[in-house]
């Protein structure tokens, strides 16, 4: 585990490391659906059988995930939901979600709703026109002047690229508040054929929102770790790794996860790392908090094996896994949530934010409290 290092370093005015200006995240929180089921559960609901399948899900470090499944029918088995329904189902429990993360964000950060100046709203499960921000907006009875933007699409990944877009405005917008929810309905992305290929999605990824707040303004005012430097990692020759696209079989679309990832995440982690850290005068050791995109029990591992991290470095990611699958784009600010309640973060200290998704790529920030 890497120790602490309050003021071990002290930035020069103009190093990347210096806190001037730079905007700060005061506040988290995060919304589940009201029902949630074991791994066994699911096998059980949808009686399945094949010990094949069986073993992706009893073997996935998985103990709960928060899930909406498909209603009940007139023989006791569980509707195939049209790609009508499950966007249905994308909008209804997204807005429910949303609005209750962004309220707890808000609380958390000792902040009201008029006192948001930009929403930006994140989100993998479904496509909605207009999205949303629009919709989270006039669902809180928010001011219908605040700026806003949807990320849509890009998967789990997504959270750290929409929040450099959010710092940037921050930034920009000395004193106003900016927030980010990721919204992933992730039931509403899923298909039940009984092959391995949507058996290991089925396994994994679970329903969630998660907002942040950040901005820039006096740090005694509303304390938070300053957000450094992002950096990103494309892997162009696994562009098709990770993907969610149509499946004429299904009549809907469906997500791909290619047995690799693990490998191929693992093998480019300390490539973004070093990059990442360039310039700063840190190193690895240095780096006191690990915050990592809950994406699977593999991948996880995978990169804390590149990465020479211990399991402690990686608590926060495992037990979110654990307790929640994988919540896609809002995986990481779950973690962050939970080390914000431990207290251990000490001014000084430097963290790092880490996700992956399709592109394939990999999102790291670097922040300080």
């Amino acid at each position: 585990m890497a120790l602490p290092h309050p003021g071990a370093i002290r930035p020069a005015p103009d190093s990347p490391l210096a806190h001037s200006g730079c905007a700060r995240l005061v506040g988290a929180g995060t919304a589940v659906p009201a029902t949630s089921y074991s791994q066994q559960d699911v096998l059980d609901i949808f009686g399945i059988e094949d010990p094949r399948v069986r073993s992706v899900f009893l073997n996935s470090a998985i103990d709960r995930r928060y899930l909406t499944l498909p209603p009940e029918g007139p023989d006791g088995r569980r509707v195939a939901e049209e790609q009508g329904a499950l966007l249905a189902k994308h909008r209804e429990q997204g807005i429910d979600m949303g609005v209750r993360a962004v309220l707890a964000c808000l609380k958390s950060a000792g902040a009201e709703l008029s006192d948001i100046g930009y929403l930006c709203c994140v989100t993998s499960t479904g496509f909605l026109t207009p999205g949303f921000s629009a919709l989270l907006i006039r669902e809180l009875g928010m001011d219908r002047h605040t700026s806003r933007v949807d990320v849509v699409g890009m998967g789990c990944n997504a959270g750290l690229n929409a929040l450099n877009a959010v710092n940037g405005w921050a930034r920009t917008h000395p004193g106003e508040l900016a927030v980010m929810v990721c919204v992933e309905a992730c039931s509403a992305a899923y298909v039940f054929d009984g092959t391995m290929r949507t058996s290991v999605v089925n396994s994994l990824f679970g329903d969630g929102a998660a907002a942040v707040a950040v901005i820039a303004d006096d740090p005694a005012a509303r304390p938070g770790p300053a957000i450094l430097k992002f950096t990103s990692c494309v892997i162009p020759e696994a562009v098709g790794a990770m993907r969610y696209d149509w499946d004429d079989d299904q009549g809907r679309f469906s997500f791909y996860l290619d047995p690799h990832v693990p490998y191929v995440v693992g093998a480019h982690a300390e490539i973004v790392v070093g990059k990442l850290l360039s310039g700063t005068g840190l190193r690895r050791a240095d780096l006191a908090h690990w915050l990592v995109h809950s994406g699977g029990k593999k991948v996880i591992d995978s990169v804390r094996v590149n990465l020479g991290l211990t399991q402690y470095d990686v608590r926060h990611t495992t037990e979110v896994l654990r307790d929640y699958g994988n919540v896609s784009s809002g995986s990481f600010l779950f973690s962050y949530e939970r080390l914000s309640s431990e207290g251990v973060a000490l001014p000084g200290d430097y963290g790092l934010l880490m996700t992956m998704g399709p592109g394939s790529t990999i999102e790291t920030a670097l922040v300080r409290w």
